[in-house]
């Protein structure tokens, strides 16, 4: 069977092969309502399929963008994937969702394999390992927005959210409801910009009230030593009352061992995470969070993104900022002290 070929649409629709040409592009600002349903009508009946290889070569550009994530396990990282490809899908564009596992020789290797994909730009939740790498992308000028993280030497669009001020408020919550031996949880040993904001989110609060923090309470856990670490920490003189998981896969873990232990939430300990999650309001003890707007983050992202590669001659970079939101449950308890 002879291939259907764009200037067979032309002609059995009636227009020119321009004109189909800027329908397939979805360039429908000079076409009326007629001609496109007319257009559409014709590759329908003749089965043609464009040769979006060709195109993409002709118009360099692919109509494809990469988002690369942590960790795909991760509550935030699936909704922010989830704004940027509805986001994208209305706006005719592919989505390649990259996981780095916060791994900065995965990620390196994920931003050579997108540029050598030709994709149009990249949306990247960063390590920061791999900065230099990113600048020479900018200079080359592939459009990238930076998500979540922020990185202060790097002037491209960012889309994050306030992580300090949704710690101080998670914190704050806790004081007030009398506990002053806070324990600040984090998995592994990687500090990244929004862990940073999140310990300094602790601190404000910690100095607000004139409460002597004490450097013991903040612990890094890996599935691996979680249960010696928290068994020490139980077993001190003056043990904590409060846990702040720093984000959800701290939570998961405090969750898990809590339970093994048989340590109840909340009469034998407070516990806020960090990123709201569907079961979060079904546990015995539903739980406290900071909640993230992270699909309206993904939207952001998304957007940003391409205003830059539709418009070359965009300039300021944009730095858009979501707050948080104290999502208050049981797992908290009740306010012990009415003094403070």
């Amino acid at each position: 069977m002879e291939k259907i070929r764009m200037i067979d649409v032309a002609k059995k629709a009636g227009v020119s092969k321009s004109t189909v040409s800027q329908y397939l592009n979805k360039r429908y600002e000079f076409m009326s309502k007629d001609t496109r349903q007319r257009i559409s009508e014709v590759i329908q009946e003749l089965g043609f399929k464009p040769n979006s290889v060709a195109r993409s070569l002709k118009l360099k550009k692919t109509n494809t963008i990469g988002i690369i994530v942590p960790n795909i396990n991760y509550s935030f990282s699936t909704a922010v994937s989830r704004g940027v490809e509805d986001y994208c899908q209305k706006k005719g564009y592919s989505v390649i969702i990259c996981n780095s596992d916060d791994n900065p020789e995965k990620e390196h290797a994920y931003i050579q394999m997108l540029q050598m994909k030709q994709v149009d730009g990249i949306i990247i939740s960063s390590t920061g390992e791999n900065n230099a790498l990113l600048k020479e992308e900018i200079i080359r000028q592939l459009p990238l927005v930076l998500l979540d993280r922020i990185f202060e030497d790097i002037k491209i669009d960012m889309v994050c959210s306030d992580h300090r001020t949704g710690a101080f408020e998670a914190i704050l919550h806790l004081i007030k409801m009398g506990h002053k031996r806070i324990l600040v949880v984090i998995p592994d040993e990687h500090l990244n910009s929004s862990r940073v904001s999140r310990i300094k989110g602790y601190y404000d609060a910690l100095v607000e009230y004139n409460i002597v923090a004490d450097e013991d309470l903040i612990v890094y856990v890996s599935e691996n030593n979680i249960d010696a670490k928290m068994d020490d920490l139980f077993k001190m003189d003056d043990p904590p009352t409060a846990i702040f998981c720093i984000n959800d896969l701290a939570t998961l873990q405090v969750l898990t061992y809590l339970k093994r232990k048989k340590i109840k939430i909340p009469e034998d300990v407070a516990v806020i995470g960090v990123d709201d999650f569907p079961a979060a309001n079904l546990l015995e003890s539903p739980l406290t969070v900071v909640g993230q707007h992270t699909y309206d983050m993904g939207i952001k992202a998304a957007e940003l993104l391409i205003r830059r590669i539709e418009d070359k001659n965009v300039d300021k970079c944009v730095q858009h900022v979501f707050p948080c939101e104290l999502i208050v449950r049981e797992s908290c308890g009740f306010k012990k002290n009415d003094s403070l």
